[in-house]
């Protein structure tokens, strides 16, 4: 995990210091913790998963699971103190990471002031120092398209939200105003889940950066001449409409006498997961979501998770059917207004790239979202996405930019309904989702700043860098396919599809259906996705186990505050997948964690770092790490420890057994429209990375 700029860790400190010297220091290590009211304080805490069956008995809880976790942990919010007993009930240890979210809100609202305090402008493209309501989202969206109309127009999406909210995104690129010109789309999300507000801020300013540099940057200038970019900074219009409302009040004052800090607000929905859909299956009149959310704590149990309701694998692993839980997956697959409109503008684009931002774990995650060994609705184990080294390729672009991990979904845990099993597997266009940020779902916003920017060795980069390594997948032909060849000028072509897609429990209809216009020259080229799904393609089954290679332990201590401790580490084993770093220590002070590579000539380049907030212990992942010398470096933040404890794992995928799985060949249905009536259709079969010419000539001939 990326380590914050110590800028940033002093601002945080600020607030988090005069709480800890005023007694108000949280309980740790599985301890209970109260709100000052006395009531229970809604909490972060890391469960541990030895094994794939302990995530699976977790996944049955009931309980509100957020993507950060790794190969024996998963972190989950507990809204209750039921929500506490049956993870007691359970038999699963746990630590308190976070102890009471409402006081960690009220902390980061107070950095948030004193940085947009400081700040004239902060670094980002559009030079924002605070989160954005929805109202700020829908007014930039409107000024970027009023400033540079030639290159950005705003789209407006065609399904309501429940709470009947218009759902808006900006479309980028080229002659923007005009027709599909065959061009391919990079399409970016945010806020499916509401509470990850982050999400939505760096598909924002990514917007801003492509139009904002058009015409002065050669590299963004190219890309938006040869592509189409689509952005949707919230999806989830209602909930985060209510998280980032209630979040944004939560305050920290001084108590009378000024001793005590106390907290004005409470947490409401600033932790809001899910939609606003009150009645399981039914719609409520508009503006009513507060009023309904507001029967259950922190608004987590009444709506659906927007990221369980797409129809790749709908049903399945890691998607409940109890509307109360969080993961509740809806009634059908896309049963839900924000979701529809997610599927009908992929399926009506060709969209090569799609990423899905999330918070929070550093990670981008790619297809699938089950494990390979799993029986899927077929009787067949679901092994790998067929494009698994092309994905993978690519992961490891944007990771080299951002810092975070390259991994499978299911290396999370397992998942299906997401927003990238469906576009990938029924379109073929490549799709990720990115989990921003290591700490929190909502920090401080400089670490948004630096998120999008690039900090430390990732400086310059960042997910910025990691977005623009998107959108030049979205235009090499190598990872998609063309369709060329002759047509009437301003002929309408049409590529249409439709199938049958299975769901864990039945089927569903499926469409895509996308046009394009031939330009005065009467010749045409097409960026298209290959004709048959990946779904359905020959597939190799691969059965693996995460097991732990080895692991050694290093009893440290005691240490000086400001001084840091290095214990050397030897990677020996060659091929391992995960080296993972485990500090930990008695009392609730701070430390640090920091990893680095031994180079040949004796100096070190940081390959990993953990420096969360006072009272959280600090764990370093760093993917496939080379075979040699390591150093640990433990660093004595604010801490008077006696000892710590230093815990290094490397963990390997090991290969059970394997088998090929012969898929099917599908086709596109290719028609020439003129004055709206078909004059030509055509059976188009184009594999990916392809070039095919399909001769339309026969459409300019009068009938």
């Amino acid at each position: 995990m990326r380590h914050h700029s110590r800028r940033f860790r002093l601002l945080a400190a600020s607030a988090t210091t005069a709480l800890v010297l005023a007694g108000l220091a949280p309980t740790l290590a599985g301890g209970s913790a109260q709100a000052q009211d006395g009531t229970f304080a809604p909490r972060l805490v890391t469960v541990d998963t030895p094994t794939r069956a302990d995530k699976e008995l977790l996944q049955t809880l009931g309980l509100d699971l957020t993507e950060h976790a790794g190969h024996d942990y998963v972190e989950v919010v507990l809204h209750t103190g039921a929500d506490l007993s049956r993870l007691v009930d359970a038999g699963l240890d746990y630590d308190v990471r976070i102890p009471d979210l409402t006081l960690r809100a009220a902390q980061n609202n107070k950095v948030n002031e004193e940085y947009a305090a400081a700040t004239l402008e902060s670094p980002l493209p559009s030079g924002r120092d605070e989160y954005r309501t929805l109202a700020d989202y829908n007014d930039d969206i409107r000024e970027l398209a009023a400033i540079r109309p030639g290159i950005a127009k705003r789209i407006e999406l065609p399904h309501r939200s429940l709470d009947g909210r218009t759902v808006y995104g900006v479309e980028i690129g080229r002659d923007v105003q005009k027709a599909e010109d065959g061009r391919p789309t990079f399409a970016l999300f945010g806020v499916h889940h509401a509470r990850e507000w982050p999400s939505g801020e760096l598909a924002m300013e990514f917007a801003y950066d492509l139009v904002k540099n058009y015409g002065s940057d050669d590299r963004i200038t190219g890309l938006l001449d040869r592509a189409r970019v689509v952005v949707v900074p919230v999806v989830n219009v209602d909930g985060f409409e209510l998280s980032r409302t209630d979040g944004g009040v939560i305050d920290l004052r001084e108590a009378d006498g000024g001793g005590t800090a106390t907290i004005l607000g409470t947490p409401g929905n600033a932790y809001k997961r899910k939609n606003c859909r009150i009645v399981d299956g039914q719609d409520t009149p508009d503006g009513t979501c507060r009023a309904g959310s507001a029967t259950s704590p922190g608004g987590f149990g009444t709506g659906v998770d927007l990221n369980r309701n797409y129809g790749g694998f709908w049903g399945g692993p890691g998607a409940s059917d109890m509307f109360a839980d969080p993961t509740y997956r809806g009634p059908a697959p896309f049963s839900e207004p924000e979701i529809q409109n997610v599927r009908e503008l992929v399926s009506s684009r060709q969209v090569t790239t799609l990423i899905s931002n999330h918070t929070f774990s550093n990670l981008v995650l790619r297809p699938n979202g089950v494990h390979p060994d799993t029986i899927g609705p077929d009787g067949l184990p679901v092994g790998n996405a067929p494009d698994e080294e092309g994905l993978k390729a690519l992961g490891a672009k944007m990771t080299a930019a951002n810092g975070y991990r390259n991994i499978h979904g299911w290396e999370l845990y397992d998942t299906t309904g997401t927003t990238e099993d469906w576009s990938y597997n029924a379109t073929g266009g490549y799709g990720y989702t990115f989990e921003i940020g290591a700490d929190e779902f909502h920090p401080p916003f400089p670490q948004v700043v630096e998120e999008y920017l690039g900090s430390g060795e990732y400086a310059g980069k960042g997910n910025r860098e990691a977005y623009l390594a998107a959108l030049e997948n979205t235009v090499d032909t190598a990872t998609h396919a063309v369709i060329k060849g002759k047509a009437p000028a301003g002929a309408t072509l049409r590529l249409r599809k439709q199938f049958s897609t299975p769901t864990w429990e039945s089927s569903f209809t499926d469409t895509l259906d996308t046009t394009m216009k031939v330009g005065s020259r009467g010749s045409y080229q097409w960026h298209v996705n290959q004709s048959t799904r990946p779904v359905v393609m020959d597939k190799l089954v691969q059965i693996t186990e995460d097991e732990p290679v080895r692991t050694e332990t290093i009893q440290g201590g005691p240490t000086t505050i400001g001084q840091s401790v290095d214990h050397p580490f030897s990677v020996t084993e060659s091929g391992i997948d995960v080296l993972q770093v485990d500090l930990d220590w008695p009392t609730p002070d701070d430390m640090d964690l920091e990893v680095y590579r031994k180079n040949a000539d004796g100096s070190l380049t940081q390959v990993g770092s953990s420096g969360n907030f006072v009272n959280e212990k600090e764990r370093a992942e760093i993917a496939a790490p080379a075979p040699g010398d390591y150093v640990l470096r433990v660093i004595n933040f604010a801490s008077t420890a006696p000892t710590y404890t230093l815990t290094a794992t490397l963990f390997d995928s090991t290969l059970v057994d394997s088998e090929e799985v012969p898929g099917l060949i599908e086709n596109w249905t290719m028609t020439c429209e003129v004055d709206g009536k078909v004059r030509q259709r055509e059976s188009v079969v184009v594999d990916r990375g392809q070039r095919v010419r399909v001769d339309l000539s026969e459409c300019g001939r009068r009938r």
